[in-house]
Formats: C-alpha cells, sequence, structure tokens
C-alpha cells in the first residue's frame, strides 16, 4: 500500500478518536475535581474513632453468600471470615441448589462448626442468577426469624471468595444509623508484577474506590453497589420487596448489584461508600482474587458490560434514565471507550513508528506533516491520558506500592484489549438474545479463594490473642517479653513461667492460625482414613488422618502447617487438607492408638523434619 494513501486512512481514524478522547477526558475531569474536594473534605471533618465506633448500637447482621459449585472454596470462606470479623451478632446464609450436592455438603460441613451457618436451599434445580438465589436467601431468613423468635436489622451480600475485613461490620453497623445502604470498598488482592489480567483489576478497583465512588457520593449520584461488601437496612429490603414484587433482586438480570444500587437510591433512601481507609497497616475493604487469565477476565467483563451497558436501558423509564442521564452516561460510555482505546493504542504505535522510521532516514514526518491540522487536539487528548494515568498510578501506589504501580501504563494497554473483546461480545451477544427472543445468559465467574499464607498476612500477633482473651494479664505479658531468652519461642517461655498451661496455648494457636483445635472425638477418627498416607510419612510429620468430609481430608497435629509440610502430604492425597490442631501430648497418645509402630530398624534413623514455628513472637 502507498505509504500516503496509509497516512491518510490513519489520519481519517484520528480525527473522531482525538475528539473522543478529548470528550471523555474532559468529563473525566469533572470527577477528578469532585474526587478531590471530597478527600479534602474528608480530611477536615475526620473519621470516626475506635471508640465511636464501638458506641453505635449493635445490630444484628446476615451475610448471604449465594453459592453455585463453590465447593472448593465455601468452607474456607466461612471458617476464615468467622475467625476474622469482630463484630457480634453475625449469621451467614449461604444459598445453594439441590442439584449441586458437593456444595451442599461443604456448607453442611461448615454448619456442624459453626452454629451461626445457615443453609438456604432453592427450590429449583440450579444455577439460575445470583439475584435469584438472593431471593431464595432472603426467604430462608425470614423463617429462620420466625422459627427462632429473632431479626435481622441488617443485610449483608457477599460472594464465595470474599475475604471481608474484620471492622467491615463495624463500619457498616456506625453508618446504618443514618443510611440504608452501605458500600465498604472492594479491592483486588496483590499477585506478581507478570500477572497483567489480574492487575488490571488491582488498578481500575483501586482508582474507582479512591475517585469515581468518592465524586458520586459528592455529587449525589447513586451508589451502585459492588455486589459484595454492600450492607442493606431492612428498611431498604421491605421497601423493594414491596415495590418489586418481593423480586429484591432482579433475577433476569446480569448485573443485580448495579441494578440495586440504582433501586435503592431512586426509591429515596440514603446511601454511603465509605472512603478507602489504611487502618492497622492495612486498607479497610473486602479483598478477592479476580480472574487471573484473559479468557476469564473477558468473561466476566461481558457480563458487566452486557448488564450495565446494554441491559440496564431495558429496567428504566425514560423519567428515571432522565433523572440519572449524567450519571448513566458515566457509566454507559465504556461501550464505546472500550472500543476507542485499542484503536488509539494502534494510532499511537502507528506514529510513533514512522516517526522512528523518519528519523533513522532523515526524512521529513510526512505522517505528522499531514495531520499537523490535528496536532492540538491530539495534544490535549495525550495530555488527558497522562494525567489520568498519573491518577490510576497514585491510587495503585496507596494500597500495592509504587513498584508495582510502575507498571500501570503496560496495564492500561493490556487493559484496553481485554475491555473491547468483552464489549464486543457483550453487543454481539445481546443483539443475537434479542434478534431470536431469547433470554440473556448469566454467567457465573470463576472463584478462587486465598493461599494460607495470604489469610495469615493480617494475622493477630499471639500475645495480643493471649492477653485479649484473658489466658494471661497484660502485666505478664510485659514481663515476658522482657525476660524472653534470644531464640526462645513466646509460648514456651510462659509455659515455662508458669503463666500458661499448653491446652491454652494450643487454643491460642488455633484462633490465630484459624485452625480447629482439640482432640477428635472417637465417633469423628475412621480407622480407615487414619491408613491414608503411609505411617513414615504421618509419624514424620507428626499428623494423624482422622477424617473425610465433604471432598476434604481432616489430618489432626501439634505443628502449624508450612508449605512444605503441605507440598509433601498433597502428593499422597488429591483432597483437599484440613489442620485440626491438638497439643503434642494428645498427638501422642493418637499416634499410639491408630498408627501402627514404626519398624525397630527405623526408629533410630527417622528423619524428623524441624519443628514449625508454633508461635510468633510479639
Amino acid at each position: 500500500m502507498d505509504l500516503r494513501l496509509l497516512n491518510h486512512a490513519v489520519g481519517l481514524l484520528l480525527i473522531p478518536l482525538a475528539f473522543w478522547v478529548v470528550l471523555s477526558g474532559l468529563d473525566d475531569c469533572v470527577i477528578d475535581v469532585a474526587a478531590a474536594i471530597a478527600w479534602l473534605r474528608l480530611l477536615s471533618t475526620g473519621s470516626p474513632n475506635d471508640r465511636e465506633l464501638a458506641a453505635a448500637p449493635a445490630r444484628r447482621m446476615a451475610i448471604y453468600v449465594a453459592a453455585w459449585q463453590e465447593h472448593r472454596v465455601i468452607q474456607n470462606m466461612l471458617d476464615n471470615n468467622l475467625a476474622r470479623l469482630r463484630y457480634p451478632c453475625t449469621d451467614f446464609f449461604v444459598g445453594a441448589y439441590p442439584n449441586d450436592a458437593p456444595t451442599l455438603a461443604g456448607v453442611r460441613e461448615a454448619m456442624r462448626r459453626h452454629p451461626n451457618v445457615h443453609l438456604a436451599l432453592c427450590p429449583h434445580a440450579g444455577p439460575t442468577s445470583k439475584a435469584d438465589c438472593l431471593n431464595w436467601i432472603y426467604q430462608r431468613m425470614l423463617l429462620f426469624e420466625e422459627e427462632n423468635g429473632v431479626r435481622f436489622d441488617m443485610i449483608v451480600t457477599h460472594d464465595a471468595e470474599d475475604i471481608i475485613d474484620p471492622d467491615a461490620l463495624t463500619w457498616i453497623n456506625y453508618y446504618a444509623q443514618w443510611y440504608d445502604m452501605i458500600q465498604i470498598p472492594v479491592l483486588a488482592l496483590p499477585t506478581p508484577l507478570r500477572e497483567l489480567t489480574h492487575g488490571v483489576y488491582c488498578d481500575e478497583f483501586s482508582e474507582y474506590q479512591h475517585r469515581d465512588m468518592m465524586a458520586r457520593s459528592l455529587m449525589g449520584g447513586f451508589i451502585p453497589s459492588n455486589g459484595v461488601g454492600t450492607g442493606f437496612s431492612r428498611r431498604a429490603l421491605e421497601m423493594l420487596a414491596t415495590v418489586y414484587s418481593n423480586r429484591i433482586f432482579e433475577p433476569v438480570c446480569l448485573t443485580e448489584d448495579y441494578e440495586n444500587g440504582f433501586r435503592v437510591g431512586n426509591l429515596g433512601l440514603a446511601q454511603k461508600f465509605i472512603p478507602v481507609r489504611l487502618r492497622h497497616g492495612r486498607a479497610t475493604a473486602t479483598r478477592e482474587y479476580f480472574p487471573r487469565t484473559f479468557r476469564n477476565a473477558v468473561r466476566q467483563r461481558t457480563r458487566w458490560t452486557t448488564g450495565i451497558a446494554l441491559q440496564s436501558w431495558e429496567f428504566h423509564s425514560f423519567g428515571e434514565t432522565l433523572a440519572h442521564a449524567y450519571w448513566f452516561w458515566r457509566d454507559r460510555k465504556s461501550l464505546i471507550g472500550n472500543i476507542v482505546g485499542p484503536l488509539t493504542n494502534l494510532v499511537f504505535l502507528y506514529g510513533a513508528a514512522t516517526f522512528a522510521w523518519a528519523a533513522s532516514m532523515h526524512r521529513e514526518w510526512q505522517f505528522g506533516r499531514d495531520l499537523a491540522w490535528s496536532a492540538p487536539v491530539a495534544a490535549a487528548g495525550l495530555a488527558l491520558q497522562c494525567l489520568h494515568t498519573s491518577i490510576r498510578m497514585a491510587s495503585s501506589t496507596r494500597i500495592y506500592g509504587f513498584r508495582f504501580a510502575a507498571a500501570v501504563p503496560l496495564r492500561i494497554v493490556w487493559g484496553n484489549w481485554i475491555n473491547c473483546w468483552a464489549s464486543c461480545r457483550a453487543i454481539a451477544g445481546y443483539a443475537r438474545a434479542k434478534w431470536r427472543h431469547e433470554p440473556l445468559r448469566w454467567v457465573k465467574t470463576e472463584h478462587a479463594y486465598p493461599s494460607r499464607a495470604a489469610l495469615l498476612s493480617d494475622r493477630r500477633k499471639l500475645g495480643e490473642i493471649l492477653a485479649g482473651g484473658g489466658w494471661i494479664s497484660h502485666a505478664q505479658l510485659e514481663r515476658a517479653l522482657a525476660s524472653l531468652p534470644s531464640g526462645k519461642r513466646l509460648g514456651e517461655h510462659l509455659i515455662a513461667a508458669g503463666f500458661l498451661t499448653e491446652d491454652d496455648l494450643y487454643i491460642a494457636l488455633a484462633r490465630q492460625n484459624r485452625l480447629q483445635t482439640g482432640v477428635p472425638a472417637p465417633s469423628e477418627i475412621s480407622l480407615p482414613v487414619t491408613r491414608s498416607l503411609p505411617a513414615a510419612v504421618a509419624r514424620r510429620w507428626r499428623v494423624l488422618p482422622f477424617r473425610v468430609a465433604a471432598g476434604e481430608l481432616y489430618l489432626a497435629g501439634p505443628e502449624l502447617p508450612d508449605e512444605e509440610m503441605q507440598r509433601e502430604l498433597r502428593q499422597f492425597s488429591s483432597l483437599e487438607i484440613r489442620f485440626h490442631l491438638v497439643t503434642p501430648a494428645d498427638y501422642d497418645q493418637l499416634a499410639a492408638r491408630y498408627l501402627p509402630p514404626p519398624p525397630r530398624t527405623a526408629l533410630k534413623n527417622i528423619d524428623r523434619p524441624r519443628r514449625h514455628q508454633r508461635q510468633r513472637s510479639q
């Protein structure tokens, strides 16, 4: 192709692209200014302190979790969050389907351990939609209230992969004094720099929570629910049930969370977004892993784009749309922007390549000369892009650090292609469904739960647990810390000093590491299961397999499981492994009773691993 013709074609494409980038960029500047004002106001007024948070009357809360094929994560999610939450009066209602036996088994196993976990069984086979499952959870909660003579004041929605902030419900309870919908920030868990796809979620969510949500709060826009970490007052749900014929969560909507945020705001109920605060060394937010591959990210974002930018038109009257025109424009302009993004990347790359070629050949840059008239518009667009890239980098730096945020420009380009592909699929799928008069299909996001190391990254210190739980006094803790010999562990030192018993130490260790504790009852121990690991391996790692339930192998032992132990044990079982902490004396009794004695030749040469650290120093 003649280079002049190619320059002309690219120049024609650049004209609408440049004007769109400038228009969208100026619109974003409005949000930038509003967010800056909102943050300045927050800095001047301050935030409630711990005393004010604790003084708010405690409301009984129900946490809804809709589950379809979540057997791999649901028990970990419930165990971890029940151990983390510092708020009393909380019950979990998990919605599941009768044709999802593994998830049902996992929920029932969690119910056996936790009396405040309840199964909400949908009356029909799944999967349907998350909204449909949530509606049936609501009905199950009403029945629970009738049977037990209680009433829940707040309902909080979560997913099966969520790590709920320990103080999240305390914040929701505080603001529930004045608001009917409260949204806790949602942030992606950090992943390595090489995971570009998940890094896109890290950047986008950090920017959205720091900028867009703050601006909406200031400017009076309705607050879209994030689907997780959203607290609804009982009044709000009862009003939604009345107005929408018990369809509190719209079952045919692909993004019921966004729709509910609009509905609550449209009913005139007060909404509150809690800003991202860094407290106790962490951001107060719901954390989770988002899709980590290109394919899964496109799959999820196709549903988001279809629900927010296309399907939501079907649920709102002309008057509602007009009243919220600016915010609908904000939420739907991505349908165009997602397609424009990769095109601007290609045009920029073409311009850079032709400029480099012309410079290397000592020739005039023909493309730049032909488009000199549009240089001011292109320069304005580039300046706006640089501004908003820097804002995203600043938001990401606050949560993930500068090293991670330095790769934001690269992830923006990668994110453009993810969003473009998702938008094209959304348009095609929506058009096909309308042409064929078919319902839109709800697509489930595959969930993964964080590793044990990630869950324990913000665990409480052992001394704090012992003193806070009343096992030792603060004075005893201070004396033990002051006299702690180098290389000796705190728990051992407290036992030697006579301040603590071994049984109490292991209860505290189990609480610190979110493990079950106590000697399993004889009825729980299955003799065939005790032989599921080679005896030499079981003795080497000081573990006793004793039970299989809901696809998990239960191991009792006195050592905290580290990655080396788990890696070796997984070689002998395909089941998920769940550890149960017992004291060394209790383990020795269990091993003597259930494990075959080691061969005489092995008694002298048994290769014991190092003793794992059983407690952390202060």
